[in-house]
């Protein structure tokens, strides 16, 4: 190129591409909530740098992949499952949790009985899938857990070499929480043990005394953290709970769990963010940020219907090493998307 004045341009040119670049890798990249315009019940699970996102459909089970959570709208959802038409888990598909256990995927899920879609008719089930993507291969019904009662929102963890289930039986009037030792991914062994009731009165609110949706946090003391869900989810103030227990305790002990006084998650009218809950918790960056996935209503009074949609936001530790997870954030807020360290 001996013309001067192109070779003028092509260096302007390369210059400006070369501030661009460093502008845009000096920004990071953000995201407004919601992720999308519907998704009850959301579900992140983060494996190899790829997040694997669920949602309650109520006749399906679909699932989304990406590797920008910020961008999950663009991952196009894949049907993984559908019920059968009769049997056991025929109708109300509630609830799905993706776990990777001993390099497998299972999906835990809610739902009820053809022709008795009614509490009494609710369990948990499992599906099993032996593929390294759980969007593809070929998802296995391993059946029913054998819980003591009928239930709703079964969720398991690992402490201390022991895997344990939660979920949230229908004992009496209320909805309770509860926790039982596996013998696999789909077996409980021994006795249950209730850990918690609904006893304050914000657990009661919508005409229903109902804890419900547990997860478990590990803590970075290593104390034991269960979230909940309290209250009907057509009252505005769903909200979230927390359990606590010391490290070294027996997850099986109620007495070792400590309920939080007040929720520590809940409604925020100034920023349009109503009935929170049902939440999970993942990392990103390696690891090293912690964030909470959870549904809300935009406005007042819309109940307990699709048009919860799925809200992240980061959380951090306190000085005791208890989660702390602020206020929701407001849909016209920006936030550092996942991974950008911001």
């Amino acid at each position: 190129m001996s013309d001067p004045k192109k070779r003028r341009v092509r260096w302007l040119t390369m210059a400006a591409c070369g501030l661009l670049a460093a502008c845009t890798a000096a920004t990071p990249r953000t995201f407004t909530n919601p992720l999308l315009p519907s998704g009850p019940d959301p579900w992140v699970t983060e494996h190899e740098g790829v997040f694997y996102y669920m949602h309650t459909s109520g006749d399906r089970l679909e699932m989304r992949k990406t590797r920008d959570m910020a961008q999950l709208a663009d991952a196009s959802p894949t049907v993984i499952w559908r019920p059968p038409a009769t049997g056991p888990n025929a109708v109300s598909i509630w609830a799905p949790e993706l776990h990777r256990i001993d390099g497998k995927w299972y999906v835990y899920y809610t739902a009820a009985a053809s022709g008795q879609d009614n509490d009494a008719h609710r369990g948990v089930f499992v599906l099993e899938n032996g593929a390294e993507d759980p969007t593809t291969g070929t998802w296995v019904d391993r059946g029913r857990v054998n819980t003591r009662y009928s239930g709703i929102d079964g969720t398991t963890f690992v402490y201390e070499g022991a895997r344990y289930f939660v979920y949230s039986p229908y004992v009496g009037p209320d909805s309770v929480l509860a926790i039982a030792r596996m013998a696999n991914p789909w077996t409980l062994e021994g006795k249950e043990a209730i850990i918690a009731r609904p006893e304050h009165a914000w657990e009661k609110q919508g005409g229903r005394q109902i804890l419900e949706g547990p997860e478990f946090l590990l803590g970075p003391e290593g104390d034991l953290f269960l979230s909940y869900s309290a209250s009907a989810c057509w009252s505005d103030n769903y909200a979230l709970g927390l359990l606590s227990a010391p490290a070294g305790s027996d997850p099986l002990d109620p007495d070792a769990w400590t309920k939080s006084p007040e929720p520590v998650f809940h409604k925020s009218p100034e920023n349009g963010v109503y009935a929170p809950g049902h939440n999970g918790f993942f990392t990103a960056a390696n690891g090293r940020e912690n964030w909470i996935i959870y549904h809300a209503n935009p406005g007042p009074d819309m109940q307990c219907t699709s048009k919860r949609s799925p809200r992240i936001q980061r959380f951090e530790w306190d000085g005791e090493g208890a989660p702390v997870f602020g206020e929701p954030v407001a849909g016209d807020t920006p936030l550092p998307a996942p991974g950008t360290g911001g």
